[in-house]
């Protein structure tokens, strides 16, 4: 029944854009700009990739208004992003928890500890690409990565010198510069970025505004010392300050749950940092990687002291090509990794964790169009039960044919957090006790060019269960408070993703994205906080020979399901809503663009978490200049 609700949904939204290509675009074929990912030890094209995945770029999040990495989250199909105010929003990959999905910035975990990373303020200023790898991922990239990854790339600019900035105002103020120099032998790039945002009342009150302050610092370099030897390393700090409201456990209903209080705030600050060495022998058929990661992960509420975690990484990546080739264009790529990961947590001083990986990925590329991505990886854990996580990726280019199939499946393991195990406070006990929660799932997909490649469509199915499904539990502990528990049993999950982009006429470009999620517990009731339907559909027209352009974004949302917590503390359905977005762009000279933005055009009164408003009707407008 699904399946005819899903095809019938889809069908309908995206016909009617094929329809105008046909009347209002010539049969020239649109030229892509061939997109690179990092979905395994080595980046690999998009386009022979198996394992499902998207790619949000910067032109993309530009032209779309996006300033925010949640928001653009929102328009990326089997990704769930539901919002306790804007300082607080978790990220669901195929109905997963939100802590099944780790999140990269310029492959780095962006939090510390072993926590989830929970998304405030982060900025798509001065980001490149966001990359979204879907299904089990563990063997590239260990715990907390059983639903997916999230990688986002910042910019570091092209070859020459390039700089310039940006400036908005509207509810609040943000501005933004970069700099970067590049040459034959390397290059080095700095972003700045820093956004006051006042926000918007939490509790729907009329109250005091919860706003967000936020600055961020990126420097990244490379300089290719010898002609086989090249150095580089990153840095990243952020430092934020927002407020948030309170929650009344006496409430009775939605409006009365969360009660707006001034007096409420968090502090956060965020550090992460790499130094690496690659070195190419036999012609570059054989490389060597050396990495030094760490992140640093700090937290204070309501100026009381900071918690910490802390993550360190030691990486050596050996990459071999089979074929005699260099590594770079081999067709037959072999690669072993070596990881150690430490961590630690202020939650649970005592305790540290060490943990030693050892990983092999095969990549070959056939004549017949079949492209292979298969990895095995064994973790040697000093906390938890050691464990063999696996990965298989097929694409296949049907030959003559614009059509892509594309398949995938694996496992991987999320280990529980610090809290989860070793909680104590007045209301949470942790349970020391719990087993690490496993996923398994496959993926199968089609993708196929219409309209002699100025489209592309791509369906995808998923299926995945989780095992051993990590659940706070009220009265769970012996002395009556909260604590955690493994579910027994398993919690399926499927459903089917599409995706679609049409270059409808020479000056309109249309996008789609959909997902047909049905997610529940071993015991059959559904998993909250995860839509059964989420739609996306995105038009861009150009104007003035290509000097201006307006965008408009429609998101609909059905089949949400929330815990009220108050009263029976039941599951309820949330109402669904459809938001619009407009933002709109000219060049003033080649060189400085007016940009301007209308957030929740229609004013609509929606929720994503039962009780907490959303924002309301806010307009934007900014000057962007790059040289």
């Amino acid at each position: 029944m699904f399946h005819t609700r899903f095809l019938l949904l889809a069908t309908s939204a995206f016909l009617p854009t094929i329809a105008m290509a046909q009347d209002g675009a010539t049969d020239q074929p649109l030229l892509l700009d061939e997109i690179v990912i990092s979905g395994g030890l080595t980046p690999l094209a998009a386009d022979g990739y198996g394992r499902a995945h998207s790619v949000l770029t910067a032109k993309e999040i530009e032209a779309r208004g996006i300033t925010t990495v949640q928001d653009a989250l929102r328009a990326m199909p089997g990704v769930a992003a539901s919002s306790t105010g804007a300082s607080f929003t978790q990220v669901r990959i195929r109905g997963a928890e939100a802590n099944h999905t780790l999140i990269l910035i310029d492959g780095i975990e962006a939090t510390g500890g072993a926590d989830e990373y929970i998304l405030t303020g982060l900025e798509t200023a001065n980001i490149e690409r966001i990359e979204v790898l879907r299904g089990p991922q563990s063997v590239f990239y260990g715990s907390n990565a059983s639903a997916g990854v999230i990688n986002i790339i910042t910019r570091k600019g092209g070859p020459g010198l390039h700089y310039g900035g940006s400036f908005e105002l509207g509810n609040g103020a943000a501005a933004s510069a970069h700099v970067s120099q590049r040459t034959e032998r390397g290059g080095i790039a700095l972003n700045l970025s820093a956004r006051d945002d006042h926000g918007y009342d939490q509790s729907g009150d009329g109250g005091e505004k919860d706003g967000i302050n936020r600055k961020t610092i990126g420097l990244s370099g490379d300089w290719r010392a010898s002609d086989d030897l090249a150095v580089g390393g990153t840095l990243r700090w952020s430092d934020e300050h927002y407020d948030y409201d309170a929650t009344a456990w006496d409430a009775t209903d939605a409006d009365s749950y969360v009660v707006d209080d001034p007096d409420l705030f968090s502090e956060r600050r965020e550090f992460s940092g790499a130094v690496w060495a690659e070195y190419s022998m036999l012609d570059g058929q054989l490389t060597h990687r050396l990495e030094y990661q760490k992140t640093i992960y700090k937290q204070s509420y309501d100026g009381g002291p900071f918690s910490r975690g802390e993550t360190e990484k030691l990486k050596y990546r050996l990459s071999y090509g089979l074929d005699g080739q260099p590594v770079d264009s081999a067709n037959h790529v072999l690669n072993l990794l070596a990881e150690r990961q430490k961590d630690q947590n202020s939650t649970a001083p005592d305790y540290r964790r060490d943990m030693k990986s050892l990983t092999v990925e095969y990549r070959g590329f056939l004549d017949n169009g079949l492209d292979i991505q298969a990895g095995i990886r064994h973790d040697d854990n000093k906390v938890f039960d050691d464990f063999t996580s696996w990965n298989l990726g097929l694409s296949y280019r049907i030959p003559g044919q614009p059509v892509r199939l594309h398949a995938s499946a694996g496992s991987a393991l999320v280990n529980p957090s610090y809290y989860e195990l070793y909680a104590d406070d007045a209301y949470t006990v942790g349970n020391s006790g719990l087993k690490p929660e496993i996923n398994r799932g496959f993926d199968l997909g089609v993708e196929v060019e219409v309209l002699n490649g100025r489209g592309l469509i791509d369906v995808t199915y998923f299926n995945e269960k989780m095992e051993d499904e990590i659940t706070y539990v009220y009265g769970a502990a012996p002395d009556g408070r909260a604590s955690y528990v493994n579910q027994p049993g398993k919690s399926p999950r499927e459903g089917v993703e599409v995706t679609g982009r049409l270059q409808a006429t020479e000056d309109l470009s249309l996008a789609l994205n959909y997902t047909y999620l049905d997610a529940s517990n071993p015991d059959g009731s559904v998993e909250i906080r995860r839509p059964r339907h989420e739609l996306g559909l995105s038009a861009t027209l150009a104007f003035l020979q290509g000097r201006g352009s307006v965008t408009a974004d429609l998101r609909h949302v059905s089949g949400n399901y929330d815990s009220q917590f108050w009263g029976a503390y039941s599951t309820e359905h949330l109402p669904t809503y459809t938001t619009v977005n407009l933002a709109a762009g000219y060049d003033l000279t080649n060189n400085v663009r007016l940009n301007a933005r209308v957030v929740n055009l229609f004013d609509k009164d929606y929720s994503d978490v039962w009780g907490y408003a959303s924002q309301g009707r806010t307009a934007y407008v900014g000057l962007q200049a790059r040289w």
